[in-house]
């Protein structure tokens, strides 16, 4: 029996119940394929393990919002908690594309996906070059997550009386989180032909199109439709969750480069040997003379930077006022998103947990 879940603090709990029955008729529907195969199943189910529940958090406060306004009785469906799940799955895809456009090693702490890949490989006694079979397999997982993504999603919604109004913004979602990749990987070439001056404004977008409409805008607006939002409501809901998403995502930028290793499960400055064109470097460009700035550009984007060059880079940043500039835009759009709340027709409770959302996807260190 599905438990009611009258509190975002026990999401995840919902989430990981919508997940454990999925996976297993997943497994059960693709028993006949093999022992590779289900190997195969058992690395996409293992990136669903841990992690924040975030997009989960803010779909069901958005539902919450429009529902328990409309009706202070109303309680939690399968079809939000699979929508819930599928935006987690829809997550971990995304993940496991990025850490290998990244070159990334870990996640979570934890081998990322095509490292683990190429483990499986090795302790196999394949033969063939493990790290080639990593990078290909973890293709064809993140495609597998997606897929999933959606059978979940259109499993959940199938009867429901705003299907349509929720598979379009899910269809809206996937594309703009697609394009958004694209031109943050394309960014890291094509800063070196266009102005300085557009440099951060190009790193905005990315920001709105990779991570702040598909982290916190849309699964608001998901949640909110599944309760039959109106207009008005939607409206507002977009007004909290596209600033609140850049905020998010330019506190993960500061991350990227300053967090702590231990905390983050990244090594400290991934972001600097990735080479990361984020609106914190364009705004340091833009502060440093000819010079200093040359040299930032020759050594962002080298994966063998030591831990002396990153700190170096980390005192550049800082001492441009770059870093207080995000920081300052972070605070600016967190104020933003809390204004886009006030006066909302939107139940009470269900806004004091965005708030307290907000404030946690802002102010944290991970």
């Amino acid at each position: 029996m599905l438990r009611v879940v009258p509190s975002p603090s026990l999401v995840p709990d919902a989430v990981a119940e919508r997940l454990e029955l999925f996976l297993g008729r997943m497994r059960s529907e693709s028993a006949e394929y093999g022992a590779d195969a289900i190997s195969f199943l058992d690395a996409a189910a293992g990136t669903l393990v841990g992690g924040k529940r975030l997009r989960a958090r803010f779909c069901h406060s958005g539902w919450s919002s429009v529902a328990r306004f409309l009706d202070r009785n109303a309680v939690e469906g399968e079809a939000l908690w699979d929508l819930c799940a599928a935006l987690e799955i829809f997550q971990s895809a995304a993940l496991v594309h990025d850490d290998l456009i990244d070159n990334s090693d870990t996640r979570r702490g934890r081998p990322a996906a095509h490292r683990a890949l190429e483990r499986a490989h090795l302790e196999a006694g394949w033969t063939g070059d493990a790290d080639s079979f990593g990078r290909a397999s973890a293709i064809l997982l993140g495609d597998l997550l997606v897929a999933w993504s959606d059978d979940l999603m259109e499993a959940g919604i199938a009867d429901h009386p705003h299907a349509a109004t929720v598979r379009a913004e899910y269809a809206r979602m996937r594309r703009d989180v697609t394009t958004g990749q694209f031109l943050d990987i394309a960014e890291e070439s094509a800063w070196s032909v266009n102005p300085g001056a557009t440099h951060a404004e190009r790193a905005l977008r990315v920001v709105s199109l990779k991570s702040a409409r598909y982290s916190i805008e849309q699964p608001l607006l998901l949640g909110a439709s599944l309760a039959g939002a109106d207009a008005g409501q939607l409206a507002a809901l977009r007004r909290f969750g596209h600033p609140l998403g850049m905020a998010f995502q330019l506190r993960d930028d500061v991350l990227g480069v300053f967090g702590d290793a231990a905390v983050t499960g990244k090594p400290a400055g991934d972001d600097l040997r990735e080479g990361k064109r984020t609106v914190l470097i364009a705004l340091t460009r833009e502060a440093l003379d000819a010079s200093p700035r040359n040299l930032l550009d020759e050594l962002l984007g080298d994966a063998a930077l030591t831990d002396g060059q990153v700190s170096s880079l980390q005192a550049t940043i800082a001492d441009s006022g770059a870093l207080d500039r995000v920081e300052g835009m972070i605070a600016d759009y967190a104020r933003e998103a809390d204004r886009a709340l006030s006066g909302a027709r939107l139940d009470n409770a269900a806004v004091s947990e965005l708030r307290d959302l907000a404030r946690a996807a802002t102010v944290r260190s991970a």
